[in-house]
Order: structure tokens, then sequence, then C-alpha cells
């Protein structure tokens, strides 16, 4: 039996969370700023990535947008309803979400369209090489890694890194100006939804590990689940720099090792 942890404070204040908790959401700030820093993210907050990269991201990442319903649905598999309360918290939650995962994969594909890169060819056109590192992780930890992996994997440093950077991107006038503004606002669907709603996201999804391990989880354990966070923001970095493809022109590989 572990210590139970049942959250008191506010969803959004890491001082809520068990010591465990807040040492690995500390300890794994550096490697997440590898993803939120990256130089893609500049260069598309300025519109200035071009047809070629943009191209190589939309479809570089499509991979991810349609199997996180995939990955959910992996998770959910393992749960059992009633035998403990975090694997109804999760069970609920998970069946929740599913469904607005499908529509986040809609929405992508109209940012696609609105940024220049046809439907068929995100869904049929060439995968970038090597930008396939974070869709095969999450497929891994999903279908073979315990509950509480899978989840703080994905839902919690997926989808709250990409909260941060869809902020960044969002918040750009210039971003906003350099898309059709007959597709304008279609278009932004997707990163509008991210900056606003997957702020709340992962904080539940890390209330949900708590729920699950405890508050005196195994010093293993911890390190397991702080090495599957740290993977899941290291494949983010790989799989951006696949798609910015720095070989391809000396400017964009200066502008990403800055």
């Amino acid at each position: 039996m572990h210590a139970h942890f049942e959250r008191t404070g506010d969803l959004m204040e890491l001082s809520t969370y068990p010591t465990w908790a807040q040492d690995l959401v500390t300890h794994c700030e550096e490697t997440k700023q590898g993803v939120i820093g990256h130089g893609i993210w500049t260069m598309m907050r300025e519109a200035r990535l071009d047809a070629q990269a943009t191209r190589d991201f939309m479809v570089g990442v499509w991979p991810v947008i349609e199997r996180f319903p995939a990955y959910m649905a992996q998770n959910l598999l393992k749960t059992r309803y009633g035998r403990s309360q975090g694997e109804n918290m999760a069970r609920r939650w998970l069946v929740r979400n599913i469904r607005v995962e499908q529509n986040h994969a809609d929405y992508w594909l109209n940012w696609a369209e609105g940024a220049g890169v046809s439907r068929d060819d995100v869904l049929n056109g060439p995968v970038p090489y090597g930008s396939e590192a974070l869709a095969g992780w999450c497929e891994e930890v999903s279908r073979s890694a315990p509950l509480a992996a899978g989840m703080i994997a994905t839902n919690y440093a997926v989808e709250g890194a990409t909260g941060e950077w869809s902020q960044l991107v969002y918040d750009s006038l210039a971003y906003h100006e350099s898309l059709p503004q007959s597709v304008r606002a279609h278009s932004l669907r997707w990163l509008q939804l991210h900056a606003a709603y997957d702020d709340t996201h992962p904080w539940e999804a890390l209330e949900i590990v708590c729920t699950l391990v405890g508050t005196s989880p195994r010093a293993d354990q911890v390190a397991y689940l702080q090495e599957c966070v740290k993977r899941s923001y290291v494949s983010m970095r790989i799989t951006l720099d696949r798609c910015l493809d720095v070989r391809r022109d000396p400017w964009l590989a200066n502008e990403a090792a800055a």
C-alpha cells in the first residue's frame, strides 16, 4: 500500500503536490526549455519560417497529432474501474478527453492548409527523416509502460510543453497576419485551443499520476517517471530538429544552434 495522495490546494500550484513530484518538475525543467526555446518557434513567431520548413513541421508532427487519441486509449486499457481511486480518475479523464483529441486532429489539418500545406501532403506525403522520434516514444510508453508512466510522458510532458510553445506562436501578431485573412480564424483554431486549454490539462494529468503512485513512491519509481518525462522532451526536440532540417540552409542551422 502506498501513502494516499489527495490534492487540497490549487490545481496549478506546484507546492500542492508531493515533494517527489515537485522535485521531478524542477529536475526536468532545463530539458523542457530545450523544447520551449527551440529556434523554430522564433522563426514561426516572426513569420520567417520558409515553405519547406513549414511543410516539414506540419507533416513531421502530424503522426503524433493523429495518434494522440490512440496513446490515451492504450493507457485507458490499463485501468480497471474500482481497483483504485487513481485508476478511477484516469479512466474518467481519458474517456472524456479522447474525443477532444480527435477534434484536434481536424484542427491541425486546417492549420496546415492555412499555412500552405495541403491535406493530402500531410496525410500521404513523405515524412522528414528522423522526425518519428516523438511518435515512436509516445507509442512505446503508452503501449508498454505502467499507467502512471504513460500518462506523465504524454498527457503531462508532451501536452504541457505543447501548451507553452502554442502560446508563444499564438500570441504573435506577425504569425496571425502571415495566414490568409479569409481562413485565418479557422486556421488558428488548433493553436488557440492549445494555448488556452492545455495550461490545465497537464496539471490534471500530474494530479492523476500523483494519485496513482501516492506521496511516497520508491526512489527507483520516481527516477523512472523522471526519465520518461525527460525522454518526452528530448524526443520533441529531436523531432523539431528533423522538421527544421538544418542541413538544408546555413542560416537555419545558425538560428537553430542559437
